[in-house]
């Protein structure tokens, strides 16, 4: 998947609003600025329960024992543009989560490389032979 469309998400997503920290002097002690976002996984048709399944062990630090994935905004002082940052968020965080890990191509390391390593090791080992005392 190379983008999700948020609102494709919408219909499985419950905001909950509390007062913000930070700025905004008198206006943050009385309004409910700061979203969290729950986004109901198990209950979205959109993805395979293969796709779940990767999500789940990708964002595992973001689920709730219910199944519901969490998260939350308070950049701004306006509850609509937080909202949308929250939405936001969460397509790009299922973007990713989505996206297929490359697998890794086993390199060994060149012939030239191995003989300059053991020649630097030669080098040392000489070096701290020439420093002994002759005991005789």
């Amino acid at each position: 998947m190379g983008k999700i469309d948020t609102n494709t998400l919408l219909p499985f997503v419950q905001f909950q609003t509390s007062r913000s920290g930070g700025a905004g002097g008198q206006h943050v002690n009385k309004v409910e600025t700061k979203v969290m976002l729950l986004f109901d996984l198990n209950a979205a048709p959109i993805f395979s329960e293969e796709e779940k399944g990767r999500i789940k062990q990708r964002l595992s630090s973001r689920l709730r024992a219910d199944g519901m994935l969490q998260l939350s905004s308070q950049q701004t002082r306006s509850q609509l543009q937080n909202k949308e940052i929250a939405l936001q968020k969460l397509a790009e965080l299922l973007v990713n989560a989505l996206k297929a890990e490359k697998p890794r191509k086993p390199t060994k390391p060149s012939k030239a490389v191995v003989q300059k390593r053991l020649d630097t090791k030669r080098q040392q080992a000489l070096r701290k032979i020439n420093r002994k005392k002759d005991w005789l």
